[in-house]
């Protein structure tokens, strides 16, 4: 298999193991099962400490081997860097290499093995020489395994990080090579060493001074925030591109580089800058490692239970996640699942659940509606190492097939007969866009509870937009501006406590283009230096909304809990439990105040659309083609914690206010009203009053409808379809009169491939 050919398929593949490697032959053999039930593409992982036990000695003969029994069964090879595995010789040669932790200590982690985490966070590359040595050994590498032309892809970084605090002990990295990188990289952003005492509100006298916060306790001040913002976009991405450099300097078949994150950065802006420097992104998905979040309403009990948990493994897990890392890839570029639970989560002595089928065409089917363009499982036999003892595997220990790697099999095989709509990124871009902003995401991290806040509310509202049927894409900040994102119709600014004038900037000028702009309250309350403005709003939002704060404070949850609530330090600092009270458009409203409440005062009475204690807590106002709406409290959380069917029926009536329509009725008898209508609404992507959540992927001559049934009880529904339409699993469909009926189970999903009639006589 050539990659020409390769790229014209949906790339469906597995893991072959975890190093050490058992067996020649038994690799071989578990390739033959893997083939046999249709997959295309086998994952080699190398291992530097391994491949190169002593300086310039290879050790690549294992690789040339499995490769060309690969070439044998018309199978691609999906080849994965371990550089962080780092030999031992490399310490000794390069002392400066070791990391080192914010108090000064050497990071004195040195990988032996791949587990816990594929030598996790390794050696400093900031160190000259250890850079050069990784550098030399990829280009080896690829100088060697890439005369074999079924190589498909290179991956430069699995599970792209450090993650030190766990591994370590500490944060990194804070040598004196990668001190100096951060120095060079701030006279580069600032030029002038007064620009940025300006910006920082610091004095220092040249950029050498300038050194990251390196206390106990960290703060939230700019050195601390700053260095954040560089580890994570700078000296990480610089370790990415010189590897994605390297390979593309050798590589003369020119193949796609691309890196995986262990899961994307949610609310950051982290992932859209690491996507520039690969070919694209891909992520790992483990739905079953870890389900709901410790402040849900249904994590309560010490049992968690099934029909909730499974739902939260779909939209959660896996939907939200994608639908991320595809919003941060670059225009058009693939989007890999590029881990994949096969298997049982086991660590150590916790051993998970066994996937099922029903699992299993959940999870990918899922998955795929999200917009993801690849899948490859990890692993294909079962785990040997104690760490992860039989986990994670499409086969168990012994065996020539299960349940899960059966129904994985019947699933990737129908996508694989459509790869033009199943290989390409071709989600449609939704009406909906939920802002992500890096600055107000670090100044956030480096509060402690209100970036707990910050995230519970961000998955709030990806929660209600997804179970109410409504697309979601999402948007950094520095979009702003763009063509792609005045298009959308609205635009939601969760939590946005830290925005710079120029965020605040874009944001009105998306309003004054006609989309409608959603704001909670706190907004900009700090810069993004972290420096608290005047009047406890961001001076551009509040001219846009002729409004001032009045009142701030915190709010108690209902009934006395302290999910999330800081403990009081003295009395009267929480105003009681309570709703925000509909006013205007939102009459007969009520809206729970999460976290905090905060109220305004308006020149213009007309605009107040919610009120709290009688006081406005909600502004709605037009600006230019659009509108501005400020919401007083966290919204988010109203779909997750302390559900109310009032509250959810709120903001889904105020999102369909602003021009979206809500495809999905699980709000039934808690006010959502939609005219019931059968068709499929093409400019929304919905399907209208009905009990099915629908995402379509869109190719050249035909589409794949994704219906999915998050309900409790099965849901049949009747659409018109505008040609042919049948299932992707060959499921028997009812089809007359341009109509299809179907019905789908609880947590289950159908794929409808509907073609035009042109489509259809091609196909013919």
């Amino acid at each position: 298999m050539n990659k020409e050919k390769f790229w014209k398929l949906f790339p469906l593949g597995t893991h072959l193991c975890r190093e050490p490697m058992p067996g020649m032959a038994e690799m071989k053999r578990d390739m033959e099962i893997i083939k046999r039930k249709g997959f295309n593409l086998i994952k080699l992982q190398e291992h530097w400490m391994t491949d190169e036990p002593a300086e310039g000695v290879y050790r690549f003969e294992r690789y040339h081997e499995l490769i060309e029994h690969a070439q044998k069964l018309d199978m691609g090879v999906y080849l994965g860097l371990t550089c962080e595995q780092a030999p031992n010789w490399l310490w000794e040669k390069h002392p400066g290499c070791r990391m080192e932790h914010k108090d000064g200590t050497a990071a004195r982690y040195q990988a032996q093995t791949t587990l816990p985490a594929d030598g996790k966070p390794g050696p400093c590359f900031d160190d000259p020489g250890a850079m050069a040595d990784q550098i030399r050994f990829i280009k080896k590498l690829v100088e060697s395994l890439g005369a074999h032309e079924n190589i498909v892809v290179w991956n430069t970084w699995q599970e792209i990080g450090y993650w030190s605090d766990w591994l370590s002990g500490g944060p990194v990295c804070y040598c004196p090579e990668t001190i100096a990188f951060f120095q060079r990289w701030l006279k580069e952003k600032y030029f002038d060493i007064g620009a940025l005492n300006g910006h920082w509100n610091t004095r220092y006298g040249a950029f050498e001074n300038v050194l990251p916060e390196r206390g106990v306790h960290s703060v939230a001040i700019p050195q601390t925030f700053f260095y954040q913002y560089f580890m994570d976009n700078v000296q990480t991405a610089n370790v990415l591109a010189s590897r994605c450099r390297a390979i593309k300097e050798t590589d003369k078949l020119c193949r796609p580089v691309f890196a995986h994150k262990g899961g994307p950065e949610l609310g950051s802006g982290m992932d859209w800058t690491l996507s520039r420097t690969q070919d694209f992104l891909g992520t790992s998905n483990y739905p079953a490692w870890g389900s709901g979040h410790h402040w849900d309403d249904f994590t309560q009990s010490n049992r968690l239970p099934k029909h909730e948990a499974l739902l939260t493994e779909m939209w959660d897990k896996l939907a939200y996640r994608m639908d991320f890392i595809r919003s941060a890839a670059k225009p058009g570029a693939p989007v890999w699942a590029a881990e994949y639970q096969g298997g049982p989560v086991s660590t150590n002595f916790h051993f998970g659940r066994v996937p099922d089928a029903c699992d299993m065409r959940r999870w990918m089917l899922t998955t795929m509606a999200a917009g993801a363009t690849a899948i490859s499982f990890w692993v294909a036999r079962a785990e040997i190492m104690a760490p992860e003892t039989n986990g994670f595997a499409l086969l168990d220990s012994e065996g020539e097939t299960t349940e899960r790697l059966d129904e994985a099999s019947r699933v990737g095989k129908a996508l694989c007969e459509y790869p033009d709509l199943f290989a390409a990124n071709n989600k449609p871009q939704a009406e909906a866009a939920i802002l992500i902003n890096e600055e107000n995401f670090r100044v956030l991290k480096s509060m402690g509870y209100a970036n707990d806040a910050y995230q519970y509310d961000l998955r709030g509202w990806y929660k209600t937009l997804w179970q109410a049927g409504i697309p979601c894409d999402f948007v950094e900040a520095s979009q702003l501006g763009d063509k792609k994102t005045l298009s959308y119709k609205v635009l939601i600014a969760p939590f946005a406590l830290s925005m710079s004038n120029e965020t605040a900037e874009g944001c009105v000028k998306f309003a004054e283009g006609g989309g409608s702009l959603i704001l909670e309250g706190a907004c900009g309350r700090l810069n993004e230096t972290a420096y608290a403005v005047r009047g406890q709003m961001n001076p551009v939002i509040r001219d846009a909304l002729q409004v001032s704060v009045t009142r701030f404070s915190l709010v108690r949850e209902p009934g006395g809990n302290d999910r999330w609530s800081q403990r009081e330090r003295t009395w009267g600092e929480y105003a009681e439990e309570g709703f925000l009270a509909g006013a205007g458009k939102e009459k007969n409203a009520r809206l729970r105040a999460n976290f905090f409440v905060e109220t305004y005062e308006t020149e213009c009475e007309a605009d107040v659309c919610f009120t709290w204690d009688g006081k406005p807590a909600g502004i709605r106002k037009k600006k230019g083609g659009g509108e501005i709406v400020l919401i007083g409290t966290a919204a988010g959380p109203c779909s997750t914690a302390y559900t109310d069917d009032g509250s959810l029926a709120a903001i889904v009536n105020l999102l369909e206010s602003c021009g979206l329509l809500a495809g999905c009725n699980l709000l039934a008898g808690c006010g959502v009203n939609a005219e019931k209508n059968d068709n499929l609404h093409a400019s929304s992507n919905l399907l209208a009053s009905s009990n099915l959540l629908l995402q379509k992927r869109i190719g050249s001559g035909r589409e794949a409808w994704f219906f999915t049934n998050p309900g409790r009880e099965p849901a049949t529904e009747t659409i018109a379809v505008p040609g042919r339409a049948f299932d992707l699993l060959g499921e028997p469909l009812e089809q007359k009169n341009g109509a299809v009926t179907l019905t789908v189970p609880p947590l289950d999903l159908r794929v409808l491939i509907v073609q035009n009639e042109m489509q259809k006589k091609i196909d013919e």
